[in-house]
């Protein structure tokens, strides 16, 4: 099994309302750094994205690729690659676990990814704490700023 890096964040909202910014893909360009378009592809009975295609430019790594989205109730999203350009693994996912009676969330993300281009395996582990730490800052930034 690919190793994968993961880090917390505690964000001062209920888990409905990070996991209403996490499902808002369209809004992604606003509040990440790397993600410059994000187009839904299919959508489920219950109106979540299925497939999303994202664009991202993340400095080293520019890539337009397409992500399958599994929704495990409401505090869990997880997602693996379906097409890219640049990456052979994009497995990751966001966990939710309420805090102080649901009024905070403890939000994990975890992330593998492994490029079709050789690199050092610390290297590959260094970029995936930058994308995970920008991502839960920004993220975090976003929902209490909604607040």
């Amino acid at each position: 099994m690919a190793e994968h890096t993961r880090s917390s964040i505690t964000i001062d909202a209920a888990p409905a309302d990070v996991m209403g910014v996490i499902a808002d893909f369209a809004r992604y360009p606003e509040w990440t750094g790397e993600v410059k378009e994000a187009e839904i592809l299919s959508a489920g009975g219950d109106g979540r994205a299925e497939q999303v295609r994202l664009l991202l430019d993340a400095g080293a790594i520019k890539d337009d690729h397409t992500l399958a989205y599994t929704w495990v109730g409401d505090n869990e999203v997880r997602w693996t690659l379906v097409k890219s350009q640049m990456l052979r693994t994009l497995d990751g996912a966001y966990i939710l676990v309420p805090l102080e009676d649901g009024k905070r969330t403890e939000v994990t993300y975890q992330l593998t990814v492994d490029v079709k281009i050789p690199m050092l395996g610390m290297i590959k582990r260094k970029a995936e704490k930058v994308i995970i730490d920008r991502a839960l800052a920004g993220l975090k930034k976003r929902v209490e700023s909604q607040g």
